[in-house]
């Protein structure tokens, strides 16, 4: 068969397909134009899920009657001043945007400029393009486009349900909105407004506290977000990373809610995703996603956004530092929050305690409180604890070795009064070792001790309502910060076995792990081989104190098992960490006397990320005392 040129109709058709894949391209298509075109205010109208119509008004510069007939025309654009594809600082660029839509479509196009009299008027009709004629229009442009994809019904067959195409809709509509603070959107879907956002100031780089770009994530992602989320905002080479990461325990079931823009462009990215895990890694397990919304500004040279038909990934010059400035960024913020955990975490808790036909039962008077050590609920007797530093000095507090709590975490002052130390946890005084004055609730976020609930939750006042402490969960992730401290310092005090031990294991388990004993040195895993199908463990680290060594061991080769075929395990070091810190620290069922409930509260005000478990649970929840009183009728 003889090759031959296919038509420009075909052509453009073709050419559609990659540009137009659904009612929700054609109006990314359109908005976009519109935010190039520097409008601020754009409104979209769409019909049965945009298959009868798309209508994107704007108030922007408009065009030049002269403009409007080249503008329908296959790779024609305004925004490529020069031929450097690597010199592109507008969203659209490539010219296929409104050929490829009038291919399809019937595509009616209305423009004036803001200082002309006149109005001029376009309309294509699967590819025929008819007269520029006068029009009646205000200034900026308006675009509509009806029965899309009637120049090509088989693809009609591949669109969604009206519901889904809405959706799809909406969410390139709020991405649009989020990286474009500064102008004002409305969508109308079937003649019901489903989205709308007011313009807020738009001067991020000059913004120190990066307050103007929450307004509006808050109109989108809403209120809880806005609650949750810490400030990003860092600097690198010239590339400027801004934006608001969620609390790790303010997180998802997928990654649907994690947004990218790079020079005001939603995109997809997969280095993005790897960063984004990487920076949350320490906090939440493999099935939870955290809600971050990101803005990159990079220097058009070194990103290449022309590796897409969708425009929608990007190809940076130096990836690696991309990367890294997120990270960096990402952990920098997160550890800065400290002990701070979501609001949802106690709004989930209220939900729960609401009394929803709860049967009445009669409850017995008599007192389960007692002043004994023997007392199942212990009250809170006099304790005073030093005063801490802050976050920025909690490191310190890492370098003594605790794996259980040692009678040298206590002292006494001059006067015999009994003092907590906030580097480790005391088996503390006993009652009748108590006399002086009470903590003051003020001075301390996670307040006092009160007692101890089966011997698993700790519960504190506040001077405003009450923290109930998860114990494990809260000691498990202050050995795991300790252990990464030493890890960096290349100091992981270690604990000799009296007598070392025999760990079994099948051949390849004990080869392989046998294999990584240098690595596991480093954290202060000391083993070797044993013969076939066995290591024996001389040394382990010492924060881990008394440790079951058998169960260490065993979790320590199905982490190597996971990660040996993607990275060294030196790069998981921290998720070994994370194994460890799990087996050294304090068991839920252990009984804790009062002095140990306070210095794991001093501990966790002065550790980065106490709010959550190595799984991103959180380790306490906070009531206040406003919300105790509603469940009660007392307000």
């Amino acid at each position: 068969m003889a090759i031959r040129r296919l038509p420009e109709t075909l052509v453009n058709r073709i050419a559609a397909g990659e540009v137009v894949e659904r009612p929700a391209s054609a109006v990314k298509e359109l908005v976009e134009n519109a935010i190039d075109a520097g409008a601020r205010r754009i409104d979209i109208a769409t019909a049965a899920g945009g298959r009868t119509l798309i209508s994107v008004a704007d108030d922007g510069k408009g065009m030049a009657r002269d403009d409007l007939a080249i503008a329908v025309e296959r790779h024609a654009t305004s925004k490529l001043p020069g031929d450097d594809l690597l010199d592109i600082r507008w969203l659209g660029f490539r010219g296929e945007a409104l050929p490829s839509i009038g291919a399809v479509a019937r595509l009616n196009l209305m423009t004036r400029q803001p200082d002309s009299d006149s109005a001029w008027q376009l309309e294509v009709d699967a590819g025929k393009v008819g007269a520029v004629k006068p029009a009646a229009a205000g200034k900026g442009t308006r675009i509509e486009v009806r029965d899309l994809f009637y120049a090509v019904p088989a693809r009609l067959k591949f669109l969604k349900t009206d519901r889904a195409e809405d959706l799809a809709v909406q969410e390139i509509v709020k991405r649009l909105a989020m990286a474009h603070a500064g102008i004002a959107f409305t969508l109308q879907q079937d003649g019901r407004t489903s989205f709308r956002a007011d313009a807020v100031p738009d001067n991020l780089l000059d913004d120190p506290a990066n307050t103007q770009r929450l307004g509006r994530l808050e109109q989108i992602l809403g209120r809880d977000f806005a609650d949750n989320a810490v400030p990003i905002k860092a600097e690198r080479e010239g590339i400027h990373l801004t934006g608001y990461a969620g609390l790790p325990t303010y997180n998802r079931g997928n990654a649907q809610h994690q947004y990218l823009f790079v020079n005001g462009r939603p995109v997809r990215d997969k280095l993005f995703v790897g960063a984004v895990k990487g920076a949350y890694a320490d906090f939440l397990s493999h099935d939870r996603h955290p809600v971050v919304a990101l803005f990159l500004e990079v220097p058009a040279e070194q990103v290449d956004v022309n590796v897409h038909p969708a425009k929608a990934e990007v190809r940076f010059r130096d990836p690696g530092l991309v990367r890294g400035l997120i990270v960096g960024a990402l952990r920098h913020a997160l550890a800065e929050a400290g002990h701070r955990a979501s609001t949802t975490v106690a709004q989930a808790a209220l939900g729960a305690l609401r009394p929803q036909n709860a049967p009445t039962m009669p409850l017995p008077f008599q007192s389960t409180f007692g002043g004994g050590n023997n007392s199942r609920w212990r009250g809170y007797d006099n304790l005073r604890p030093t005063s801490l530093p802050g976050l920025a000095e909690a490191a310190a507090l890492y370098n003594a070795p605790q794996g259980d709590f040692s009678a040298g975490d206590f002292s006494r002052d001059a006067t015999g009064e009994i003092v907590a130390i906030a580097e480790g946890l005391a088996p503390g005084a006993r009652n009748e070792d108590a006399g002086v004055a009470p903590v003051p609730l003020q001075s301390y976020p996670l307040g006092a001790a009160r007692g101890q609930l089966h011997e698993t939750y700790i519960v504190a006042q506040t001077a405003d309502g009450i923290v109930i402490v998860d114990q494990h969960a809260a000691h498990e992730r202050l050995v795991y910060e300790r252990m990464k401290v030493n890890l960096e310092s290349g100091r992981v005090p270690r604990q000799a076995l009296l007598l070392p031990e025999v760990v079994e294991l099948t051949e390849p388990e004990a080869a392989r792990l046998a294999a990584r004993a240098d690595e596991l040195a480093e954290l202060g895993l000391v083993l070797e081989g044993f013969g076939a199908g066995a290591v024996v463990v001389r040394e382990v680290p010492a924060l881990l104190g008394d440790v079951a060594v058998q169960n260490l061991v065993r979790d320590l080769v199905d982490a190597i098992a996971e990660y040996d075929n993607v990275l060294p395990l030196k790069e998981k070091l921290e998720e070994v960490c994370g194994t460890m810190a799990c087996h050294g620290s304090v068991r839920a069922g252990r009984r804790l006397t009062l002095d140990e409930m306070n210095a794991l509260l001093r501990q966790m005000e002065a550790t980065p990320h106490s709010g959550q478990c190595n799984h991103g649970r959180p380790t306490y929840v906070e009531l206040k005392l406003a919300d105790i009183e509603k469940l009660f009728g007392r307000r």
